[in-house]
């Protein structure tokens, strides 16, 4: 799998999830200890525009008013569903791959390894989402293989600005999805 048909395999399965929640799920906790289910959803809306951005090669800064004093949008659906379809645009050209990018302030990061992070972000929030919404959600294998190698190779970088939590361990023969969950520090069961 070429590194610009990744999202269309990571964001069409999130789509039908975020289209199965219902209103009256908002408050339930997700395996993310920081968010419910509206400040996961919110979440994704506030860094939506940057993450589309990147593939442009454009800084586009968050928000003003931190994603924690935001409230969610009545229309949170269609709008996390177009959101998701514009990143899916975006990172489907193969130049967005390329060279270096920005990924809503001034650092320059390779652009490879801000498509990886984006990916990881959407098929990990996905799952937290599924979770905590009672919905399955499958992944392409290949998809997940490549996400394993980004979470795994970035980890400790992730810890470090903590975005994950401590690992939790998880046997070396489980399912890839549940490995990936592991290294951030999510109980996969």
């Amino acid at each position: 799998m070429s590194p610009d048909q990744l999202f269309r395999y990571a964001t069409g399965p999130v789509i039908d999830v975020v289209n199965g929640t219902t209103p009256d799920q908002l408050g339930e906790p997700t395996p993310c200890a920081d968010f419910d289910v509206s400040k996961l959803l919110n979440h994704l809306l506030y860094w939506g525009p940057s993450l589309e951005g990147a593939a442009r090669k454009e800084t586009v800064p968050p928000p003003v008013t931190p994603e924690y004093e935001v409230d969610l949008p009545a229309d949170w659906q269609p709008k996390l569903v177009a959101h998701l379809q514009k990143i899916t645009e975006s990172w489907s050209d193969p130049a967005a791959w390329e060279g270096t990018t920005h990924m809503g302030g001034p650092t320059e990061l390779p652009a490879a390894m801000v498509g990886g992070m984006i990916t990881g972000e959407i098929v990990i929030h996905g799952k937290d989402l599924a979770r905590a919404t009672g919905q399955q959600l499958e992944f392409d294998e290949a998809l997940l293989v490549y996400v394993h190698k980004e979470v795994e190779s970035g980890v400790e970088w992730g810890r470090d600005m903590g975005v994950y939590r401590p690992e939790v361990p998880v046997p070396a023969d489980a399912p890839l999805m549940d490995r990936i969950l592991g290294l951030t520090g999510r109980n996969p069961s």
